[in-house]
C-alpha cells in the first residue's frame, strides 16, 4: 500500500537519538584528558561577551589525578581561567556517579575551537551530559531529520571543524531502550572500564585478554580494575551494589 503524505512527513521528521564519538583539533578538553588519566563530564556552556563559561565535573580514581587534570587545564593555552566550585555553594552540583574522586570546575575559554555551536546550529540537541576521556568527546544528541539529512549535517560539521566523528549508535522512538537504561546506571569510570573489557574480548570464551592486560592498558592496579568490573556487572544485571 502506498504511503500517504502524512506517513512520509512522519518518517522524514522522525526524531532520532544518536551517540557520537568526536575528535577535533585545538580542543583543551581532548588534549588534557589524553595526557592525564582522568575524565570530564560537560554539563553546560554559556556565552557572555565573547567568552564561553563551561561547567564540568572532573573525575578519576584518585584526588592526585584530579589535581593533575585541573593543573593541565589551567596551563593549557586554549583556556583563560579555571575555577574550582566549592560544594558548599550548592551541594546538588556534585556528580556522585562520575567516579571515586570528583571536582566541579568552571572553565572559561574562547568559543572558536569549541565544536558545540557547530552541532547545535545544525539541530543536534545534546540529550545527555557530554563525556570526555582519553582524548575523545562522547555526545548523545537528538535530532529531527531524515537519515540522509543527518549524514549531510554531520559531514558539514566534519568539514567546518576538521573533525573526526564516528556514529556509535542510532535509535528512533521504536527502538528498545532497555540496554541504554542499563548502561546509564554505570558511573563514567565503570562504563569506560566495562566498554574496554567488551572491546578487547575480556567477556569472550576463551578470553582474548586478561584482567592484567586491561589494568595495564588503563594504568591502574588489577584490584582496582576488577572492582570497577564487579560494580558494573552488578548494576547491569540489576543487582544492588
Amino acid at each position: 500500500m502506498a504511503s500517504t503524505p502524512t506517513d512520509r512527513r512522519t518518517n522524514q521528521y522522525q526524531t532520532s537519538q544518536i551517540t557520537l564519538k568526536v575528535w577535533h583539533p585545538d580542543c583543551w578538553t581532548l588534549q588534557t584528558t589524553e595526557r592525564v588519566d582522568a575524565g570530564l563530564i560537560g554539563h553546560g556552556v554559556y556565552h557572555h561577551d565573547g567568552i564561553v563559561s563551561g561547567r564540568f565535573t572532573a573525575y578519576a580514581d584518585t584526588t592526585d589525578q584530579i589535581t593533575e587534570l585541573a593543573d593541565a587545564i589551567e596551563q593549557s593555552p586554549l583556556t583563560d581561567e579555571v575555577k574550582l566550585i566549592n560544594e558548599y555553594f550548592n551541594p546538588t552540583l556534585r556528580t556522585d556517579a562520575a567516579g571515586n574522586a570528583t571536582q566541579e570546575l568552571l572553565v572559561e575559554y574562547e568559543p572558536n575551537n569549541s565544536i558545540h555551536q557547530a552541532f547545535v546550529s545544525r539541530g543536534f540537541v545534546p540529550e545527555e551530559e557530554i563525556r570526555i576521556h582519553d582524548g575523545y568527546e562522547y555526545w548523545t544528541v537528538i535530532v529531527a531529520a531524515s537519515r540522509g539529512t543527518i549524514r549531510e549535517r554531520l559531514e558539514d560539521v566534519r568539514t567546518e571543524m576538521d573533525a573526526e566523528i564516528t556514529v556509535e549508535g542510532m535509535k528512533s522512538g521504536q527502538t528498545d531502550a532497555s540496554h541504554c537504561g542499563q548502561s546509564m546506571q554505570l558511573s563514567e569510570r565503570q562504563r569506560e572500564v566495562f566498554e574496554l573489557a567488551q572491546r578487547e574480548g575480556y567477556y569472550m570464551w576463551p578470553r582474548e585478554c586478561s584482567a592484567s592486560d586491561l589494568a595495564e592498558a588503563l594504568d591502574i592496579s588489577k584490584t582496582t580494575l576488577l572492582e570497577h568490573l564487579r560494580k558494573a556487572e552488578s548494576k547491569i544485571l540489576g543487582q544492588r551494589d
